[in-house]
């Protein structure tokens, strides 16, 4: 996240002035937050996704959003844009515009050098307190790399490691699969780029 507005805005303010704006800003108690324009490797990524998850349920009372459909979570305020998102059967949105989600059943971040700390963190713990979240999942987006989160209880999230181009990805809460063969499909890595991906804390205390 970069630094934001003078002063505090409402929920209401924000959303007023993000659908004239010409940039995505998150918002997260009472400010905003200019989200940094997205690679060519993070957008085949996410379009990859996008396109899969459309095509398995096409003929499911599940939609499949990508990048412009806002989340709110509702325990901590935070209003943000998964790269992609699902919700299934009866949907629930802040407002008659229909462009934020309260109530995802499953959602997808692709992690870049620069927001990998934030969406492997602070973001993620703001998701797992998403009640209707039953899943999730991190793609690294310079190595073929997943952790796919998933709700055990209220209280546990378990994590599941996919790696190389074999790997496939079992998607439990929306009845789908992803192969990293299609997830990365197109995706011209770089021979020294980092991975971005590391063991992080799942459960909260």
């Amino acid at each position: 996240m970069s630094t934001a507005p003078s002063h505090r805005l409402t929920e209401q303010e924000y959303l007023a002035r993000e659908r004239r704006a010409s940039f995505r800003s998150e918002y997260y108690r009472g400010e905003t937050f200019a989200m940094a324009g997205a690679s060519r490797e993070h957008n085949l990524i996410a379009s990859n996704v996008n396109r899969s998850l459309g095509n398995q349920l096409v003929n499911r009372p599940c939609e499949v959003y990508q990048s412009d459909m806002k989340v709110r979570v509702g325990a901590t305020g935070l209003c943000t844009y998964p790269d992609v998102v699902v919700g299934c059967g009866e949907l629930t949105f802040a407002d008659d515009e229909k462009d934020v989600l309260l109530n995802p059943a499953f959602l997808v971040e692709v992690l870049s050098a620069s927001t990998a700390a934030y969406d492997c963190g602070p973001k993620a713990a703001h998701y797992r307190l998403l009640d209707s979240l039953q899943e999730f999942l991190l793609i690294d987006q310079n190595i073929r790399f997943a952790e796919n989160y998933t709700r055990d209880d209220a209280e546990t999230w378990r994590v599941t490691r996919h790696e190389g181009p074999d790997a496939v990805i079992e998607l439990r809460s929306i009845g789908c699969r992803l192969s990293l063969a299609e997830v990365y499909a197109k995706v011209q890595f770089v021979a020294d780029a980092r991975p971005l991906l590391r063991p992080i804390r799942v459960t909260e205390s």
